[in-house]
């Protein structure tokens, strides 16, 4: 089964910014599972959704390097132990939701936490672009920390790195 990393909450439930509608056009026809920002209780969900993911754990997670470092919607500041939340939105993370062409900008949603992360079975980033050249050495070679979550990926007992030449920096 796939899970879904995060989602804006806060967006109509057919904006095209929304992560499951990304997943829909990228993979149709693929089954998934996604957190449900569209209840009345979004940290009700955002628990339950972790539940899940914990009972069987994750065999392989893919995730995206943010331009602040992020993993999912784990913003800077988050701890190696967060569990599936609802978090707040560094601005540059929402605004990035408008670059997918969402209505209005959202200001929070619903991450699969760190902890859950760090325990995936096998984790690849995935980077690419010359705009993450920055960012991405700042993961390889900064000190590990929650000033900047996707340090702590040189931590995991199985991650890889899929990056391009760009962001690379070549």
């Amino acid at each position: 089964m796939i899970f879904l990393l995060d989602e804006f909450g806060g967006l109509p439930r057919h904006d095209p910014a929304r992560c499951a509608a990304m997943l829909r056009r990228g993979l149709p026809g693929v089954p998934f599972l996604a957190p449900d920002v569209d209840g009345e209780d979004p940290e009700a969900a955002a628990g339950a959704y972790g539940h899940t993911i914990d009972d069987g754990g994750l065999d392989l997670a893919v995730v995206g390097l943010g331009g602040n470092g992020h993993l999912g919607m784990n913003e800077p500041g988050s701890s190696p132990l967060s569990e599936t939340r609802v978090v707040d939105l560094a601005r540059s993370t929402s605004a990035g939701a408008l670059r997918y062409g969402a209505t209005i900008e959202p200001l929070w949603g619903i991450t699969v936490g760190l902890r859950q992360l760090m325990e995936a079975r096998e984790l690849w980033l995935v980077v690419s672009g010359r705009h993450k050249a920055k960012i991405l050495r700042r993961v390889l070679g900064d000190q590990i920390g929650p000033d900047l979550p996707a340090t702590f990926l040189r931590e995991h007992h199985n991650a890889r790195l899929l990056a391009d030449a760009a962001a690379m920096g070549h």
